[in-house]
Formats: structure tokens, C-alpha cells, sequence
């Protein structure tokens, strides 16, 4: 007699991790008095991190850029990724950014762009394994940027598809080790590089994905390094909080007009 699939280790293991996790919160009475830490949304502290994450570019459509993630282990000191004690590695986002456009595609009008994302989670007895944002304010990222314009992208069960909430990854310290947080609040929704009318706030009960895009269509090398994602709502985890500023992007509505963000 054959296990059906729905039986296999990974979906039996998934469904008791979502069933510890669901477990937890009703013993911690989290319903009730909100969060007792912060929530693990993705980390990067070993190599098998990497098998549940998507690299893409515009070598999809005919385009030249580049996108690899490579997970690198933390042995020199220069490495090491604070205060995470128990960080054994991290994830290395990088390539290059090209602008040239396909000879063959006419239709083909603009490239430039690299990202990556989290895999589509799966399924489990208790239905698609999907994160629950909504007791938390903020999103946080341990990084470090070379100083570009990358944009955090977060998908949800919406109605459309295609749909993202964007939002800039404002590094105040290129070439070190930060950790910013990001209000879910301040989320744009977008589509296909267009800030989407009417603005919806994101689905917070069901996000799907979560990951990291470049673009800004600066040709050239790029290297963002993560060590991990988390939902929280302790604003003093953030690394140099200074005053408020505003930045102009490159997301723009139909109208043509660039979205302006602010840095916090």
C-alpha cells in the first residue's frame, strides 16, 4: 500500500511546526496580550537557508543583469555580524545591473533590474503556511548594504497576483553591519513598478513572501549582505536612530510623480 503525497515527511513535518507554533501562541495567550518577542520571518544563519529562496533578474525577459545569493559562513572577526551570538553565516545578494535592452524584443522597453525572495510556503493540515504580521509595528533587517537603492518587497494572499508592498531599505552605515526597521505601515502598494490607486495597507494576517530588489537601473556591480528578517514591535532594536528625513525613489505613480519616502 502506497502514502498518498499529502503524507510525506515534509508536509507531516510542516504541519506539526505550525501546530507547535499555533500551540505556543495559545499557551502564551498572545491573542490576548500581544507578542512575547519578536517573530522569525527568514534567516540566513545556515546554508540550507538558501534552498527556500528565489533569485531573479531580467534575464527573464532578454536583459543582462546579473543576481546570485551565496550564503557565506562568519569566521573572521570582519565577518561577524553583532549582536546575533548564536550567527553562523549570512546570505550575500549580489551581481551587476545592465540597462542594455534585447536585440530580439522589440517590446522590450526597460531593463535593469535583480532581486530576491522567499519560496511561496507551503501547504500543511491547517491549510497554506502564511505569516501573521499583525501584532507587530515593524519590520526589521540585519544588513549590509553598499549604499544603493534596494527596495524591500512583501507579498500577501491579495486579490491581484501581481501585487507588492515596496518600501526603501534606507542604510545609514554602508559597509557595516545595521539593523533597520521598516514601519508595515509605510508600505506601498505597487504593481509592476506603479504605485497602485486606491492605496491598500497589507494584508497582515496572510504575507507570503518576503525579499530584497535593486531597481534603480544604475548600471554597474551591486552586494547587499543579510543575516536575517523579523517582524518586532521594539523600536530600540534599530541601529543609529536619527532624525527624520525624507528621500526621494525611483517608484512612480501614473502620473509620473516619484514617491517620496521617509527614512524611519
Amino acid at each position: 500500500m502506497r502514502a498518498t503525497p499529502c503524507l510525506s515527511r515534509g508536509f507531516l513535518g510542516r504541519s506539526i511546526d505550525e501546530l507547535k507554533r499555533l500551540s505556543n501562541i495559545a499557551l502564551k495567550l498572545e491573542g490576548i496580550k500581544g507578542p512575547s518577542g519578536p517573530y522569525e520571518l527568514h534567516s540566513f544563519r545556515s546554508p540550507q537557508s538558501l534552498d527556500t529562496c528565489k533569485v531573479l533578474s531580467d534575464v527573464d525577459i532578454g536583459g543582462f543583469s546579473t543576481a546570485n545569493l551565496d550564503w557565506i559562513p562568519s569566521q573572521s572577526s570582519s565577518d561577524r555580524v553583532p549582536p546575533s551570538q548564536s550567527a553562523t553565516g549570512y546570505a550575500r545578494f549580489h551581481g551587476t545591473i545592465s540597462t542594455q535592452l534585447p536585440k530580439d524584443r522589440p517590446d522590450i522597453k526597460r531593463s535593469g533590474y535583480a532581486a530576491w525572495r522567499t519560496q511561496d510556503q507551503q501547504s500543511t493540515l491547517f491549510g497554506r503556511s502564511l505569516w501573521n504580521i499583525d501584532p507587530y509595528a515593524y519590520l526589521a533587517l540585519r544588513v549590509k548594504s553598499d549604499g544603493r537603492s534596494y527596495l524591500v518587497n512583501v507579498q500577501t494572499e491579495s486579490v491581484v497576483p501581481t501585487d507588492l508592498h515596496q518600501h526603501r531599505l534606507f542604510s545609514k552605515r554602508p559597509g557595516e553591519w545595521e539593523t533597520i526597521l521598516i514601519k508595515w505601515n509605510d508600505f506601498v502598494r505597487t504593481n509592476h513598478g506603479f504605485v497602485v490607486e486606491p492605496q491598500t495597507e497589507i494584508l497582515r494576517q496572510k504575507v507570503r513572501t518576503i525579499g530584497v530588489g535593486l531597481t534603480d537601473r544604475v548600471p554597474g556591480p551591486y552586494e547587499l549582505c543579510i543575516e536575517r528578517i523579523w517582524a518586532t514591535n521594539d523600536l530600540g532594536e534599530a541601529s543609529g536612530v536619527d532624525e527624520f528625513v525624507f528621500r526621494e525613489g525611483e517608484l512612480k505613480n501614473k502620473q509620473g510623480q516619484k514617491i517620496t519616502w521617509g527614512d524611519k
